[in-house]
């Protein structure tokens, strides 16, 4: 007599949320942003109460910022504002027009080809200060 023996179930393939959708990279985007943005005012506070400490320290705190290193970061800064004031408009509109869901893919990429414009000139424009101070 042979006795039926019971088979494993197939394995359940895990998958996540997120799948790689546009509309996922600019909700990850946007919230990278906001916290580099929250953290640059964090140190901007901290550098600028200095001041009432020991003038003298702030100013050789400001002397630190003067090279190319952090006019690199100030470019980064501009993107993080740039992007993340644009695509706050994008969802705000999604959030409180009646129509904002239904083109929320077309705004993304709206703001996205304005973000290339926008960031492209200030990015030139920076990087020729940087190399006017050099």
């Amino acid at each position: 007599m042979s006795i039926p023996t019971e088979t494993a179930p197939a394995p359940v393939r895990k998958r996540s949320l997120y799948r790689g959708d546009p509309g996922m990279w600019s909700w990850v985007l946007h919230r990278i942003t906001g916290v580099s943005i929250f953290f640059f005012l964090f140190v901007h506070v901290l550098d600028t109460a200095v001041i009432r400490i020991d003038p003298d320290k702030y100013s050789e705190i400001i002397e630190t910022y003067k090279n190319p290193i952090i006019g690199l970061m100030e470019i980064g800064l501009v993107a993080c504002v740039l992007y993340h004031a644009l695509n706050g408009v994008r969802i705000i509109l999604v959030d409180f027009w009646s129509k904002g869901a239904k083109y929320q893919r077309q705004m993304l990429w709206i703001i996205l080809t304005l973000f290339a414009i926008l960031f492209g000139a200030a990015a030139i424009r920076l990087l020729q200060l940087i190399v006017e101070h050099l």
